[in-house]
């Protein structure tokens, strides 16, 4: 079970896989998730248009997420909305941990749902 406290927490071992396709169908320029990822909220136009953006500013391409990417992505807990609050490093061709952010919230549902909110350079 995910922390609902005030602190920042890696990862769970359980999340991954579904962040691991998102950022898979990035790679593939799947900004919107059109293929449909069991658990994820389709990606809006405006949302779509600004990850877009946001990678082609970067000036790096998007490459599969690196194992090392874990070592960094955490979790926060947001009670007042009652979601998980994800920040997850994308890996690039030249970077296995990028300085590119997925940004993402879980809610606490069942099912839960992953919704994505951007792609940045905190």
């Amino acid at each position: 079970m995910a922390e609902k406290d005030d602190a920042e927490h890696p990862i769970p071992l359980e999340w991954r896989p579904l962040l691991t396709n998102v950022a898979a169908a990035f790679v593939e320029g799947d900004f919107g998730l059109e293929r449909g990822i069991e658990g994820v909220a389709p990606v809006d136009a405006e949302t779509q248009e600004w990850i877009a953006e946001s990678i082609d500013a970067y000036g790096e391409t998007l490459a599969p997420l690196d194992p090392t990417v874990w070592e960094r992505s955490c979790y926060s807990w947001d009670g007042a909305n009652n979601h998980w609050r994800l920040l997850v490093d994308l890996t690039t061709v030249a970077e296995p941990v990028s300085d590119l952010v997925l940004h993402a919230r879980l809610s606490d549902t069942d099912p839960p749902m992953l919704t994505i909110y951007a792609v940045y350079v905190p």
